[in-house]
Parts: structure tokens; sequence; C-alpha cells
């Protein structure tokens, strides 16, 4: 029987240069985090189902990947769904990171500054960008009442996908206590809040029509709606007048806009015309832990954010029985790749590879003390079996990605000489 060797539905697999351009991004994200005083950690793949289900992660609660208790007997017509599993797949990095945070906080600096990188899933459908498993990239302070914690995390999130090659990144800013003070004055249900949100949410995606359809079929006054999407819609323009108007018309947000305009004068400051930043009112972000401050990251005419964060200070409260001053910035890590994988310059950014190319007959022992002398000048030296054509060989060698190559020749130092593939040296002609 022939086996589907496929990967699973909205998985991938990486081939080499993929992975490479992967690393060195990777590298780049994580020494600019480094300069800003950021330590990483990691945490495990499976968390308890209840943690991750009470969490406030909005509509990603809905697409856990739930893992069955071991030896627990699957009867689907009797069996409770708490009877047979305990524990999930992570959705985020944020809510393991709180986990983390109320176990090991009396081992833990304060503040805590944390880097994760690494792959979450969850259980929706496929579609082009987006996958079942994906990796993410968070920074977060923990233990910082102030917006110094805002201001860092913009800083160094934009200058690293500044440092990645994505020039001029878009910053938006908007506050959920504000979001909250204008859904209020609109007349919408404080206890409906957090389902509004999650709707309003989807606005670059299904448009205002969309979205207020969907807020009617769920009961919302149609009223409240178009009174709220005429103060989004005001709110548009430069960022400080704009936050001025909207205290004055709904004084309920005179804190929140308060310390958005100190984050955006600090941030501004430092952004030296390298990147913008501003207010928006129509940022929602869908997760519902959030409570002050959140904002995304946007670049060129790429479709949706490309990294996108906030302020959750009643996370860690939630498990260890008091609050936690909390805040994190995350880089949707498969969007900016996919982004540096059409930049040509990027894919093949370090052609630093040798091929060290040998006969069998060659003696094993010297094979191996020649390439790691070569090793020591170059750097990444690759033993390579040398084929009968060799000019293929080599062309198939600079289309692997190799930069250079050097032969083999018993009691002779290699010279190393540069790879250039016939179709390129040819204008693209077929060699």
């Amino acid at each position: 029987m022939k086996f589907d060797t496929a990967p699973s539905r909205g998985m991938k697999d990486l081939l080499p240069a993929e992975v490479e351009l992967r690393d060195r991004a990777t590298a780049t994200i994580l020494a600019t985090y480094r300069r800003y005083g950021f330590r990483r950690i990691e945490t495990p793949a499976l968390e308890n189902l209840r943690l991750l289900q009470g969490s406030g992660g909005g509509e990603n609660e809905k697409l856990i990947y739930k893992v069955l208790k071991r030896g627990a007997k699957l009867d689907a017509a009797t069996a409770r769904e708490d009877d047979l599993a305990d524990l999930g797949l992570r959705f985020d990095l944020t809510v393991p990171l709180a986990r983390y945070y109320a176990h090991h906080r009396a081992e833990l600096p304060d503040p805590f500054k944390a880097i994760q990188i690494g792959p979450v899933w969850r259980a929706e459908r496929p579609q082009k960008g987006r996958f079942r498993q994906f990796t993410q990239c968070d920074i977060d302070i923990l233990g910082v009442v102030s917006e110094i914690a805002e201001v860092e995390l913009i800083l160094a999130t934009a200058e690293a996908l500044i440092e990645l090659g994505l020039e001029r990144p878009r910053i938006r800013l908007n506050d959920r206590r504000i979001l909250s003070a204008m859904a209020t004055f609109c007349g919408v249900e404080p206890s409906r809040h957090g389902d509004f949100f999650i709707t309003l949410d989807k606005l670059d995606k299904i448009g205002r029509e969309g979205v207020e359809r969907e807020l009617r079929d769920a009961g919302h006054d149609a009223g409240a709606i178009s009174k709220l999407f005429a103060m989004v819609l005001s709110a548009d323009g430069e960022s400080s007048s704009s936050l001025q108007r909207l205290a004055q018309v709904v004084p309920a947000t005179s804190d929140a806009v308060e310390s958005l305009r100190m984050i955006l004068r600090a941030v501004g400051q430092e952004a030296g015309g390298r990147f913008t930043v501003g207010f928006d009112a129509s940022l929602v972000r869908g997760m519902g832990y959030y409570t002050g401050p959140i904002f995304e990251a946007a670049y060129g005419d790429y479709g949706g954010s490309i990294a996108g964060g906030g302020r959750y200070d009643r996370m860690v409260g939630r498990l260890l029985g008091q609050d936690v001053p909390a805040c994190g910035f995350s880089i949707g890590f498969e969007r900016v790749v996919s982004i540096l994988e059409g930049k040509s310059d990027q894919v093949r950014s370090e052609r630093d590879r040798v091929a060290f190319l040998f006969e069998p007959a060659d003696p094993l022992a010297e094979v191996a003390a020649e390439a790691g002398r070569l090793r020591g000048r170059e750097g990444t030296v690759s033993l390579t079996l040398k084929r009968k054509n060799l000019a293929r060989q080599l062309d198939d060698l600079a289309g692997e990605g190799f930069g250079s190559y050097a032969v083999f020749r018993p009691g002779q130092s290699p010279e190393v000489k540069t790879l250039v593939r016939r179709t390129e040296s040819a204008g693209g002609a077929d060699a």
C-alpha cells in the first residue's frame, strides 16, 4: 500500500535553504533582543488544559489541540471530554510564560525580561500563510508598571525588524481601556465587551459591513455599533490631537490617553525616521487577556500585521493570587520569513560555504585532516565526493548555495576558488 508522504495538513516541511534563512533571522532577532537585556527561556509544548482554556485567549481557546490521557479508554458515547484529556498543545507563548513565572518567581530577577522562540499549535482551517503549527518569537517584561516597558518592547521589536531588512516598519498603538470606555459610552454592555472586541478585531479581514453584521447577529444594539464606528473613524488623524479630542468626548479615557501619549512621545523621539509610530483607534487585538496598551507592527504593502502585543497585568495574578504587571510583543515569525523569502538578497546573503571535493580512493585520514585545517581558515567546509562530470557538479553546488570550492590533492595545500553558476553567468541560459 502506498503511503502518503506529504506532511500533515496545516504543517510543512522545511528544506535546507529555508532552515538556513530562518536560522539567520532567529540569530538577528536574538542578538537585537539581548542588547536590550532580554534573556532566553523555554517552556514545554504541552500545558494543563484548564490553564489554556481559562487564559482569556479569545478565539484561540476554541482551537486547542487536546492530548488524550495516557491509557484512557475512548468511549465517545459515554465518556466526558474532561475524562479523556487533561493536556493541550500551547496556542501561544504568553500563557505558558505566565505559568512559568508563577512557578519560578523566587528564582527569577525582578523585573524579568524574557525571550521565547518556539512552535505553537492551533487547530484552525489551513490556508495561505496560515498553518496549524507555526513559530512565534516573543519578548516580555514582567514586574514593571511604568510605560517604559511598552517603550522598550516597541523599540527592541522595531530595531529587530529593521535589522532583518524590513525598512520603516509602522507601529500602531491603542489601549484596551480606551476601547472599553468608548464601548460603554456608546451603549455596549460591559459584560459583553469581550465578545464585542473579538468580533471588532476582524475589521481588517471581513471589513466594516462584515463586522457590523456579526455584531447584529450576536444581539448587539445597531445604534451602539454605528455610534462606536463613527467614534473610531473620527479618531483618525494626527495621534496627539486625536487622543486629545477623544479624552474630551469620553472623559473616562483620560488616564489611558495620557499613558499612550507618554509612550508615543518616548518612542517617537527614538524612531529617527527609521520607523513610524501612531495611535489607531480601530486596533483591537483579539486576545481577551489584554488590560492596557496594545500595539501592532506592519510593513510595506504586506497585508496584516507582522508583530503584535500589549499589556496583560492580570494573567499572572490568576495563578499567584496577586497581580503582576506584564507586557509583551510578539513577532509573527512565519510572516516575516515569508517576506524575507521574497528578498533575493536575503535568501542568498551568505554564500560562505566551501565544498571540499575528494576522490573515493583518497586517504580519508588526510582528507579529514586537510578539511579541518581548511575549516579553520574558511569557516564552513563540507566534504563532498567528486563526481566524474566536475563542471556539472560545480554548477549544482553553486545552485545549492555554496560560494566556493577546493579539491583535495595529497601533499598540497588546497586552493579555494569562487563558484559561479553557469546558468547565472550565462544570463539565465541553461548550460
